[in-house]
């Protein structure tokens, strides 16, 4: 039997560190689903490590927001709502399109470089649908990082952490997550050019790829005088069923 590796009174935060990581990645990759109990004994002895530091690390990504801590229960993956979802989407449009702005001004060649790889990698993906996600989120991230504000950046890693992690484990179709990987080129388009539009409308459009009323909890939704014509309708996916 492997020794298990030990563990000082204060978890050596390298240690933590790695298991966050650890279990953060297991989460988005699916080997825990929405609201799949965490147990703390059975996370140790798969890491060959104490429980301490599998406990800090559920605590840190319960503050991020990933694992959710149900009285008496233990620990368990974050499980979203639909207005829960909607209502992240709503505060994701605003700061989403604010680091796109950013980034279409403080782009630059490696910045354009690394984007437009991710999207020919999607457009030739055809591997596991968890591979889609990780490179659907990858995307994004890189637009939150070219914005130059690390505030920013993390606010958004932060707030959709859960949401990426919800949208990744549900049942999808091979056919529809490859339509939603290519409709990434046209937000692409939109931060590679000063030309490229509206950011927000942009935003609007892609998300509506994979919910039903992502501006349900913003104002575009509650404006008056906002013309029909203004908000994106949305594109449905191949098959799919009309919300």
């Amino acid at each position: 039997m492997t020794a298990m590796i030990p563990i000082p009174d204060a978890t050596p935060s390298t240690l933590r560190s790695h298991v966050v990581r650890r279990l953060r990645s297991e989460i988005l990759s699916g080997k825990y689903r929405p609201g799949d109990r965490l147990n703390e004994s059975q996370i140790a002895r798969e890491f060959n490590i104490s429980r301490i530091p599998v406990r800090e690390a559920l605590s840190q990504l319960q503050e991020q927001g990933l694992v959710m801590n149900h009285e008496r229960r233990g620990m368990f993956v974050i499980k979203l709502g639909d207005d829960e979802v909607q209502q992240i989407n709503s505060l994701r449009m605003v700061l989403e399109s604010e680091a796109m702005l950013l980034a279409r001004a403080r782009m630059t060649p490696a910045i354009l470089s690394e984007l437009t790889a991710l999207v020919e990698q999607m457009d030739a993906w055809d591997g596991p649908l968890l591979d889609a996600a990780d490179l659907d989120r990858r995307f994004h991230a890189v637009i939150w990082r070219a914005s130059g504000n690390p505030y920013l950046e993390r606010a958004l890693d932060q707030l959709t952490t859960a949401l990426f992690a919800h949208k990744a484990l549900e049942h999808s179709s091979r056919e529809i997550r490859r339509w939603r990987l290519n409709h990434h080129r046209a937000l692409l388009d939109v931060v590679a050019s000063p030309d490229g539009g509206d950011p927000m409308m942009a935003l609007l459009t892609h998300l509506r790829m994979a919910y039903s009323e992502p501006e349900k909890f913003s104002s575009l939704a509650v404006r008056p005088a906002l013309p029909a014509a203004a908000i994106p309708a949305r594109a449905k996916a191949p098959g799919a069923v009309p919300a």
